[in-house]
């Protein structure tokens, strides 16, 4: 079963200038690479650096994506915040400027039980005016989203997909089991390295971050299970884990990030910079980082390549 909100979902870096604005060529550049090598771009996400990216500037990215996805791909939007009326105005704006279903945490100030959460997502379906997709980071929000809510949101008319970050073998296996076999909901899995074994038990969707380096490399990954391939997917998981390794290994998310923006510089993908409290990485690291991963992986053309 082939469901609208599926494959490849890029969560994609959002490229700045030295400025803190938003790096509108290199972003434009970035979404045709993307949506040129099967993947769909899913920004102002948590790889986005959507936390710390002004609203203006937010929409100024929305309508650089939109113009250069050029309707070959779903346009994936985040919204999260902790103030629910700016995540529905947000919504309102994007939509507006072409965006076509938009993906949200839990808010990540509060805590939050199990019934707050139900009718959280509940509020926001109910005042966006596109599709919404739940989105479980426990990493950045400091909160699980029970599956039982989530279940129970898959009913709601609007809403119609989850995407799970949270790293639990147990919890990936109970996801797929649910929804599998739902035409009206899709799981996607933000955990990258069981990106094979999600596809494998029957996921819609995979959204690592990787992908913005080496997007055909998981298309590969994705259509080889698809037709049965399972060599050339299992090769494809081992290339895509040596090329996270490189920028996650022993790093925080608040310094991986930095590291990938190293490596895509080194493509000339995007600028290194990023925006506060993350910042680009010294210079020595840097080019260390981009000399690494040219040694080892080549050119884009190489890096996206079982070889």
């Amino acid at each position: 079963m082939k469901k609208k909100f599926s494959g490849v979902v890029v969560p994609m870096i959002t490229p700045v200038h030295a400025d803190l604005t938003i790096d509108v060529p290199a972003a434009e550049k970035l979404v045709h690479y993307l949506t040129s090598n099967g993947a769909a771009p899913f920004i102002l996400g948590t790889t986005g650096e959507s936390a710390s990216i002004g609203r203006a500037e937010k929409k100024k990215l929305v309508e650089a994506t939109v113009k250069a996805a050029a309707g070959r791909s779903i346009v994936y939007a985040g919204i999260s915040g902790n103030a629910v009326t700016d995540s529905i105005e947000d919504a309102h704006h994007y939509q507006d400027l072409g965006a076509d279903v938009f993906v949200a945490t839990m808010t990540s100030y509060y805590p939050a039980d199990a019934d707050q959460m139900l009718r959280y997502f509940t509020l926001l379906a109910d005042k966006v005016p596109a599709p919404l997709i739940i989105y479980n980071i426990p990493a950045t929000t400091h909160l699980s989203i029970p599956l039982d809510v989530v279940e129970q949101l898959s009913t709601h008319p609007n809403i119609v997909g989850f995407k799970d970050s949270e790293r639990s073998v147990e919890r990936l296996e109970r996801s797929v089991s649910l929804w599998k076999d739902r035409s009206d909901f899709a799981f996607l899995t933000g955990w990258a390295a069981q990106s094979l074994r999600a596809l494998q038990l029957g996921a819609d969707g995979i959204i690592p971050s990787t992908g913005n380096l080496a997007p055909k490399l998981y298309d590969t990954l994705s259509r080889s299970v698809a037709e049965g391939n399972g060599q050339v997917a299992e090769n494809a998981q081992l290339k895509a884990d040596r090329i996270s390794e490189i920028y996650q290994k022993d790093r925080t998310l608040s310094y991986s990030l930095p590291a990938l923006k190293a490596m895509m510089s080194a493509y000339g993908l995007c600028q290194a910079c990023m925006l506060p409290p993350m910042f680009q990485l010294a210079a020595d690291e840097e080019k260390s980082i981009k000399n690494f991963t040219l040694s080892q992986f080549g050119d884009l053309e190489a890096i996206n390549t079982i070889k």
